[in-house]
C-alpha cells in the first residue's frame, strides 16, 4: 500500500467524518494564496461534543488530549472537504493554536494540545511538524474542554 495520509488514517482506524458546517456567521475555512486557514475545531464525535468541561476540574489530562486528537481529526475533516477529497495536496502544517478551557490553576495546557500535535505529526510525518500555541481559556462554545484551529500550506 502507498504510504499516504489516508493509509496512515486507516491503519489507525481512523474514519474522517463529514466536514461540521459552520455553527454562526463564518466559514469553515478559507483560502488564500497557498495558505488554508481552518476555523476553530471542537471535540465532535459521532455528532455531539465528546468532552465537555474544564481541565483541572471536570476533565483530566488524558481527556483533554483525547478531546485535542478529536479536533485534530475535525481538522484533517475541514482539509479534505476544502481540497477536494485530496489530503496529498497538504505542503505543510504551518500552526495550530489550542484553546484549553482550564480551571484558573491549570498549567498543564501545552500536554493536553500534545494529543492535536501527535495525532498531525503522526498522520502527516514531516508535512505534520509546525508552530503551535497551547493558552488556557475561562470557558469555550458548547462548554468544550478543547478547540483547535489550524493554517495549512497547500499545493
Amino acid at each position: 500500500m502507498t504510504d499516504t495520509i489516508e493509509s496512515r488514517l486507516a491503519a489507525r482506524s481512523i474514519v474522517l467524518p463529514d466536514a461540521a458546517a459552520p455553527a454562526a456567521n463564518y466559514v469553515s475555512y478559507v483560502i488564500t494564496g497557498s495558505l488554508l486557514f481552518i476555523s476553530g475545531q471542537l471535540p465532535i464525535e459521532n455528532g455531539s461534543l465528546a468532552v465537555k468541561g474544564l481541565l483541572g476540574r471536570d476533565v483530566d489530562v488524558a481527556a483533554g488530549q483525547r478531546a485535542a486528537e478529536l479536533c485534530a481529526i475535525n481538522i484533517l475533516s475541514q482539509t479534505k472537504a476544502a481540497l477536494g477529497g485530496d489530503l496529498e495536496r497538504i505542503v505543510r502544517v504551518v500552526k495550530l493554536n489550542g484553546f484549553v478551557a482550564s480551571e484558573p490553576s491549570f498549567t498543564d495546557q501545552h500536554l493536553v494540545i500534545n494529543g492535536a500535535s501527535n495525532l498531525i505529526a503522526e498522520m502527516l510525518g514531516e508535512r505534520g511538524k509546525h508552530a503551535r500555541a497551547a493558552v488556557g481559556m475561562a470557558c469555550l462554545p458548547l462548554n468544550a474542554a478543547v478547540e483547535v484551529d489550524a493554517v495549512i500550506e497547500i499545493r
